[in-house]
């Protein structure tokens, strides 16, 4: 599956009230030419819907569940739901899939073990009566033996919340051949005060989550950094801010790391689609 090499992030694409808006400006971005639309998994709901109404709005982009809970969502479910909208959409559904975190596998019922879960998860995958190929699914990784198995059983990887370096530590992991797709957070904002201030206001949350502060931890942050919705060194590392030539350097550092894609999510101070960073952005594609 080609997804190019430049996607956009979004849930604004899941969460934006207006249907119609929404396939407005998916269609719009297909015609920009991003390779891919991404839409988180935002803790279960009907992403297959969701992915659906993105394919439905596009002609070319791949759309990806970047990523869906392998404890909320049921493998069976997954590989039936995908098998349909191959069918009706062709080769365009990418299977992001995440472990979460223990609170995540609690709720489910289950013992949170993550390498031994998503190993059972994709032998459901490829046992199903139409099995998710490969090819077609990925897996998000932070860790060494996540990401081993990703280029094993998967397309590739999708790391959250990682700077170029890790990419680089990522690609010797994985080898030549698999996807590389790191998401990378931007915003288009000059100005270093109201960047960072935009940044830590979506950021926070996430870095709070242990699972995300112990991989950024291995990134070399430490717990100073963590503090306060995060440390002016962290947030310029993990956030591209600054005018579109700024972050399209940030892109191109992860290309020069190994990545072959880079998911971009354009995080603004304002609510709703985020339209006029889209079209700020969409230079990045050539």
């Amino acid at each position: 599956m080609n997804i190019g090499r430049v996607g956009i992030w979004s849930p604004e694409l899941r969460l934006h009230p207006d249907p119609v808006e929404i396939h407005e400006a998916a269609a719009e971005l297909d015609q920009q030419g991003w390779g891919a639309l991404w839409i988180p998994g935002l803790g279960g709901g009907d992403i297959l819907g969701d992915a659906e109404r993105l394919l439905r709005a596009t002609e070319n982009a791949a759309v990806v569940t970047g990523v869906l809970s392998i404890w909320r969502h049921p493998a069976d479910d997954m590989a039936a739901g995908h098998a349909r909208l191959r069918r009706d959409h062709g080769h365009r559904l990418l299977l992001g899939l995440g472990v979460s975190d223990s609170a995540a596998a609690r709720q489910a019922g289950g013992v949170y073990r993550p390498l031994a879960a998503l190993n059972t998860y994709l032998d459901r995958l490829d046992q199903a009566p139409e099995p998710v190929p490969a090819d077609e699914r990925l897996i998000a990784a932070m860790g060494p033996k996540l990401t081993e198995l990703a280029g094993r059983r998967s397309a590739g990887t999708h790391p959250f919340l990682v700077t170029p370096e890790f990419t680089a530590t990522a690609r010797q992991t994985l080898g030549r051949g698999p996807l590389l797709a790191p998401y990378q957070a931007v915003v288009v904002e000059s100005d270093p005060a109201r960047a960072r201030d935009t940044a830590r206001g979506f950021l926070a949350p996430f870095i709070a989550m242990g699972h995300y502060a112990n991989s950024l931890k291995r990134q070399g942050f430490t717990e100073d950094d963590l503090a306060h919705g995060g440390s002016d060194r962290l947030i310029d590392a993990v956030v591209a801010w600054g005018d579109p030539d700024a972050i399209g350097t940030r892109v191109r550092a992860h290309f020069d790391a190994g990545a072959t894609h880079v998911a971009l999510h354009a995080i603004s101070a304002d609510r709703g689609l985020p339209l006029a960073e889209w079209r700020a952005l969409a230079p990045l594609v050539r």
